[in-house]
């Protein structure tokens, strides 16, 4: 094999489709809703020592939204970056992210408003993506999954001013910028938000959650303008994957597993990015090489294809489901692993119903205009 065939090329790790990455939609997807599901909700304390492992086990799952920042991150750079010079620049690029966000977004807005789910101050605040920000109002986040949407917004409406003005060489330098402040940023939201105390929805302000998105575009960035080898750039996503691994165990004493001290507000979520970026990397090698079906996985594609859908919709039934089983007088499953599993199980079965029949019969209908 030549030498250029060993270099990472867009024809090789940047295809114009790209499969593991709905592999990776469907991994984020499915740890935030089986930590919503089997870990948010019940009082471990009251569990027997084998049950309270198994619910903890999917703890890491609330961490799928920032593995949702990274890849955003990684296609949205790669997307303004490569449409610099192209005309419309501005207009494509809005009308391609109002197509795909609006028509699902606002119909889960309306059946909250008509199911009276959230208030409508919180409603009102959500419709121009301020939901992450409520609490600034004293408005409580009545609604906690559109708090990431709000972020993704907020990213949008900047970004690609950023990337048309700037170089990849000035992006590269302003990501890194944003990595290595982020941690100041949430270490002084929790000391002026909660003194003494915990609020964890200083974690959710827009200026708290960038280093997730600057994360997945230097990795955009740096495929662009490097000549990676094949081999180096599996090295280097797996060195990632490894100090964040050890990083992780060195600060548990420090309380890295929590938000609660100011250590843990401040490098629980970089942490995070970095595993997550290097994981995604990983995914791109394998899937760019002859060992694409270990990361092309047909089920993981599914939830993927789904994932828009049901990470919006899944906390709502969740919520509908608790409330039938009190009304009729059964509890949600606190106290019995029966009871949550099969709350596991309908929830997931009517929440990804529904999601599926979204995409393929609401949402498609506007996809089909992003390329006219």
């Amino acid at each position: 094999m030549t030498e250029s065939a060993d270099l990472v090329t867009p024809s090789t790790i940047l295809r114009p489709r790209m499969p593991e990455l709905d592999s990776v939609r469907g991994l984020a997807i499915l740890g935030v809703f089986l930590y919503h599901t089997l870990y948010a909700q019940p009082d471990l304390s009251r569990w027997s020592t084998p049950y309270r492992l198994f619910l903890t086990a999917t703890w890491p799952g609330h961490f799928g939204v920032s593995l949702f920042f990274v890849l955003s991150g990684f296609l949205i750079t790669g997307i303004l970056v490569d449409g610099r010079c192209k005309r419309q620049y501005f207009a494509r690029f809005y009308k391609r992210r109002a197509l795909r966000i609006l028509p699902a977004y606002f119909a889960v807005a309306a059946l909250l408003a008509v199911t009276k789910f959230a208030p409508p101050s919180f409603l009102l605040l959500s419709l121009v993506y301020l939901s992450n920000l409520t609490p600034i109002f004293g408005i409580p986040i009545a609604y906690p999954v559109l708090w990431s949407l709000a972020v993704e917004e907020h990213f949008y409406f900047v970004w690609p001013i950023l990337c048309r003005k700037f170089t990849n060489t000035g992006l590269s330098v302003l990501c890194l910028g944003i990595v290595a402040l982020s941690p100041l940023s949430r270490y002084v939201s929790l000391s002026f938000t909660a003194p003494g105390g915990t609020a964890f929805y200083c974690n959710e302000y827009t200026w708290n959650s960038l280093d997730g998105l600057a994360c997945g575009a230097l990795l955009s960035l740096a495929l662009r303008q490097y000549d990676w080898a094949r081999a180096r750039f599996a090295q280097a996503c797996g060195a990632l994957l490894i100090f964040s691994t050890v990083s992780w165990f060195c600060l548990m004493p420090l309380g890295i597993q929590s938000r609660e001290t100011g250590i843990g507000a401040a490098f629980q979520i970089s942490i995070v990015n970095f595993a997550f970026t290097g994981l995604l990397g990983i995914f791109l090698h394998l899937g760019s090489g002859k060992h694409a079906p270990l990361v092309q996985i047909k089920p993981l594609r599914f939830l993927g294809y789904v994932s828009y859908g049901w990470y919006l919709i899944h906390d709502f039934f969740i919520h509908v489901y608790d409330r039938v089983m009190m009304a009729a007088g059964f509890a949600h499953g606190a106290n019995h692993i029966g009871a949550l599993l099969i709350r596991l199980f309908v929830v997931g079965g009517v929440s990804l119903g529904v999601a599926y029949l979204s995409r393929a019969f609401y949402e498609e209908y506007f996809l089909r205009f992003k390329e006219a």
